[in-house]
């Protein structure tokens, strides 16, 4: 798949999350030994998963950053494992460029960059080099930041500029157009109502003809609604993914995959009929 977002011409597809972190908003530390995060991510592509996301550090609200040798122990013996047992899709959740490059060459075929390309500017050689795909996501602020009273007088038009000149930006330093997918960064400098808003709103966004990817997957947002403690989102998240699906997403990114899937087979079943 280097290179390519084909695979999005078919029904949306399910990207397992894979955080082989100590401290991650919803399993830090439940796949944190390379052995765990290998059965894990295998795990995820018999359940049916279409892209397994790999990250060595939490960017959860108000998180610190690990240094880049940390990242790199953490996420390269995971890479190297799946690779070894499958060939599916691997994107290397990351915002530095010496991480990226060490995981494409092992590999990886999509960059998950939550900057943007904002956090580190040789980013984008990496991205072009390895003709991976780009994941753009929109973020306010830093994860050590990003949720210390966020503001937008109209998210959507926010994220849709940001999108534009992100774009422009890639794509002038060589990113191909067909090689970038979109994420509005749903929890990423943003309240309750800025998410449910760019749910609800999802087909905005297609305006500039490339896959949309959306993770709400255990988010606070869904707990705050629900009145719901961190394990008990399963319902919100499972309603977020059909509701996500139905409004236009091409991609989520989800820790249940098995449940994902059949949400998406629900919903393609109703929208084909």
């Amino acid at each position: 798949m280097a290179g390519e977002t084909t695979l999005c011409k078919r029904k949306p597809l399910v990207m397992g999350i894979v955080n082989v972190t100590p401290d991650s908003f919803f399993d830090g530390g439940k796949y944190y030994s390379p052995e765990a995060a290998i059965r894990h991510g295998l795990g995820m592509v018999e359940e049916g998963a279409d892209i397994i996301d790999i990250g060595g550090e939490s960017t959860k609200p108000f998180s610190k950053p690990v240094s880049i040798d940390e990242e790199l122990q953490r996420i390269i013996p995971v890479i190297e494992g799946i690779r070894a047992q499958s060939n599916i899709p691997i994107s290397i959740d990351t915002y530095r460029s010496k991480v990226a490059e060490e995981a494409c060459k092992r590999g990886a075929h999509i960059v998950n960059d939550i900057s943007g390309l904002t956090f580190d500017e040789k980013m984008v050689n990496v991205v072009c080099e390895f003709g991976t795909s780009l994941i753009i996501m929109h973020i306010k602020g830093r994860p050590d930041n990003m949720q210390e009273n966020p503001f937008y007088d109209d998210v959507v038009s926010e994220i849709k500029a940001y999108f534009k000149e992100r774009m422009d930006f890639a794509t002038n330093h060589g990113v191909k157009e067909e090689n970038i997918i979109l994420d509005p960064g749903i929890g990423f400098g943003k309240r309750v109502e800025d998410n449910l808003k760019i749910i609800k709103h999802i087909s905005d966004f297609k305006e500039f003809g490339r896959p949309i990817l959306i993770g709400t997957s255990m988010k606070s947002f869904i707990g705050k609604i629900t009145d719901s403690p961190l394990h008990e989102r399963t319902e919100g998240t499972i309603a977020s993914i059909a509701i996500c699906v139905w409004n236009g997403a091409d991609i989520v990114r989800v820790h249940d995959v098995r449940g994902a899937k059949k949400a998406i087979q629900l919903v393609d079943a109703v929208m084909q009929s």
